[in-house]
């Protein structure tokens, strides 16, 4: 599909009047519970453009969070999808076998760090990878107890609900939690409570509150994994400094603690490397990967260690639509065009071109507190001007405008008051360029507006 790359409002008001329209019977028939960020209805979406049924052309910075990085309907992923679909759309992986899905596990063995022997589990949503990453690692490790972050988003099932950290929406309401959940303070430089102020010694200090909680608290010896976002994606792209990864992974290799990178929302060239753990060098034992995986398609995995994989009996995984013949067939497109493309490459140049105009946004007397992220995973964290109060209000009211000119923004964070930018991979450049002139100019409605509602 080729669409026109400029952003094009065709109604007064975004929603227009047929996704009002639509709105309105689908607040009848879906459950409350499924929110919404932007109430327009998609007729047609590709590269950087989503169409909506009032002939609206909005500039995606969303990507559905994270997962259409090679666009909503990359013609090689929609081929590959009616392929498949033409042969068989579904025999259950656990009852007869089909080499796609096999060929996208060696893809992933290949393409995760490290070089040892590797096994790969294929699921359907990032929250099963994540919690069967933990079923996992408690096979391998005879041990119960894991160990998350403050800020952490890992899913909405009892257990990785359990592993999150913010309540509202996520938790409220749904307790109680699974049990031997223990959390240790995020290393979040902007936000940082302890006396560290430079990157290293925040690095330095979150590393020793982890240690001294697990050895002290838990008993390393009771631990099965270590769950880390290598940045944080719900809880407001939050990139730990440069040592803290390594060090987590050296700690737990040191103990026998199965190390996770969750890496469903940074993962696959979204931060200018395949894998967000790329930049510091460090090898997970476990990485569980979704969202881009399979260009739209539910798909997700755990991929790791061979003898951390094979710790669990034949039987023990699975699922009935785990590795779906037709998700996988997305997939092999998708990660093709990832390799081929370069797309680790196209999300530096996004980074290059973005990340000093949001730069420029923030200052002592500027709602921005903080610019941070890699690559196309980038993010601003509003403040109230020269202190880090949480600005939410200023957040939404920037998200908001750049709705109403037609471009798609979502927000994030503990406290609400972070925006991120999440463009397609293969975004045209002037497009982008569009979008951040937008974007610029909703700063600037903050500054007028500041947190009235």
């Amino acid at each position: 599909m080729t669409l026109p790359t400029q952003r094009r409002l065709v109604t007064t008001t975004i929603p227009g009047p047929e996704s009002i329209r639509l709105h309105e019977r689908r607040r009848h028939e879906l459950a409350a519970g499924f929110g919404t960020v932007l109430p327009v209805f998609v007729a047609e979406a590709g590269g950087g453009i989503i169409v909506d049924v009032d002939g609206n052309h909005l500039i995606d910075l969303a990507s559905g969070i994270a997962v259409t990085s090679v666009g909503a309907s990359h013609p090689e992923v929609v081929r590959a999808v009616a392929e498949q679909a033409e042969r068989f759309t579904h025999t259950c992986l656990l009852v007869t076998e089909y080499d796609a899905a096999v060929e996208v596990a060696a893809t992933l063995n290949r393409l995760t760090p490290g070089d040892h022997d590797k096994r790969t589990a294929l699921f359907s949503t990032g929250a099963e990878a994540v919690e069967n990453a933990v079923k996992i690692a408690r096979t391998h490790t005879g041990r119960s107890a894991v160990v998350v972050l403050t800020h952490a988003y890992h899913g909405r099932t009892l257990l990785t609900m359990s592993m999150t950290a913010k309540n509202v929406p996520y938790k409220e309401g749904f307790g109680p939690y699974a049990p031997e959940i223990y959390r240790v303070p995020s290393p979040y430089p902007f936000r940082w409570a302890g006396g560290g102020r430079s990157p290293a010694e925040v690095a330095r200090e979150a590393l020793d509150l982890l240690v001294d909680t697990i050895s002290s608290q838990i008993g390393a010896h009771n631990v099965a994994a270590i769950v880390v976002e290598p940045i944080q994606g719900e809880g407001g792209f939050v990139v730990p400094p440069d040592g803290y990864l390594s060090g987590v992974a050296e700690f737990a290799g040191e103990h026998g603690i199965v190390f996770v990178a969750d890496e469903i929302q940074s993962g696959l060239g979204r931060t200018g490397a395949m894998f967000a753990v790329d930049h510091e060098g460090v090898v997970p034992d476990l990485v569980t990967t979704a969202k881009a995986l399979a260009g739209g398609l539910p798909l997700a995995a755990v991929t790791g260690r061979a003898e951390i994989m094979d710790s669990v009996a034949p039987g023990g995984l699975g699922g009935t639509y785990a590795g779906n013949p037709v998700a996988c067939a997305a997939a092999l497109a998708a990660l093709r065009v990832i390799e081929r493309d370069d797309l680790p490459a196209k999300a530096r140049r996004i980074e290059q071109l973005a990340l000093p105009r949001l730069r420029a946004l923030a200052g002592p007397d500027s709602w921005v507190g903080e610019v941070r992220g890699r690559g196309a995973m980038l993010a601003l964290e509003f403040c109230e001007p020269g202190t880090t109060r949480p600005a939410p209000l200023a957040a939404a009211r920037v998200s908001a405008y750049c709705h109403r000119q037609g471009v798609l923004t979502l927000t994030c964070g503990t406290y609400g008051n972070v925006l991120r930018l999440l463009p397609p991979l293969v975004i045209d450049e002037e497009l982008l360029d569009d979008a951040l002139g937008v974007l610029e100019k909703g700063v600037a409605t903050a500054a007028e507006g500041g947190e009235r509602a």
